[in-house]
This record gives structure tokens, C-alpha cells and sequence, in this order.
């Protein structure tokens, strides 16, 4: 069974580069334009891990860790943030709004595919 990553990302070209990504390894993916949008796909799909875009039209993913960290049910889910924001205040920010792991644009593929593998065998385990 393949595992199941959303991707909450506004720019469509970045969603095709992941999902092309996490394709290739047998990840099926889904995918949310904007906060609101993935907040209700999270909740829908009970994916295995949620990328996370910071810089959203709307609800900016700051904005949605913190909602899905406070969700008794989607907390479980392990979360990557991407941003093109790499400063250690915003590096500080990200894992404040409850992510388990920060990943600086543009990041390769491997370090997605990595960063992914490490979290979902992770949660799995229960470390």
C-alpha cells in the first residue's frame, strides 16, 4: 500500500516538482492550492504526512500547522514545512507552529524524498 502525502503548496509548479517526486518512489500524493483547501483534505484523507507551504494567499501555513497540531485526530500526522524563508527565526517559527521538520526552497529532490521517508517511518514506529 502506498503511503499518502498531501501537499498544501499555492504555486502549481512547485505541487507538479513534489508530486513528480513522491510519484517516482510510489507515494500518492494530493494536493491543496491553499490552507483552507488542505485543512479539509487533511481531515478527508488522513494522509501519512503533510507538506506545508509558509507563504499562502489566505491562511498562511503558520496558520494552518498551529490548526492541525491542535486537532486531537490530524496532530499524529507528521508535517514538513517548505519555505523559501530560511533564517534561523523563521526555521524557529515553523517548528513553533508544531511541524516536525523545515525544508528550505529549493530543496533537492533527494532531501524531500529523505526528509519524507525518515518522518512517515517515524510515525509508524511511534518515535
Amino acid at each position: 500500500m502506498a503511503h499518502k502525502v498531501l501537499t498544501i503548496e499555492d504555486q502549481p509548479d512547485i505541487r507538479r516538482l513534489i508530486r513528480m517526486t513522491l510519484e517516482f518512489k510510489g507515494f500518492e500524493v494530493i494536493e491543496a492550492g491553499d490552507g483552507r483547501t488542505g485543512l479539509d483534505l487533511a481531515r478527508q484523507a488522513q494522509p501519512d504526512l503533510i507538506l506545508l507551504d509558509v507563504m499562502m494567499p489566505g491562511m498562511d501555513g503558520l496558520t494552518v500547522g498551529k490548526t492541525l497540531a491542535q486537532d486531537p485526530v490530524l496532530c499524529r500526522i507528521p508535517v514538513v514545512m517548505l519555505s523559501a524563508l530560511g533564517t534561523a527565526a523563521d526555521k524557529s517559527a515553523g517548528m513553533a507552529a508544531g511541524v516536525q521538520a523545515y525544508l528550505v526552497k529549493p530543496f533537492s529532490p533527494w532531501e524531500l524524498l529523505e526528509k519524507v521517508g525518515q518522518l512517515i517511518a517515524s510515525a509508524r514506529t511511534g518515535a
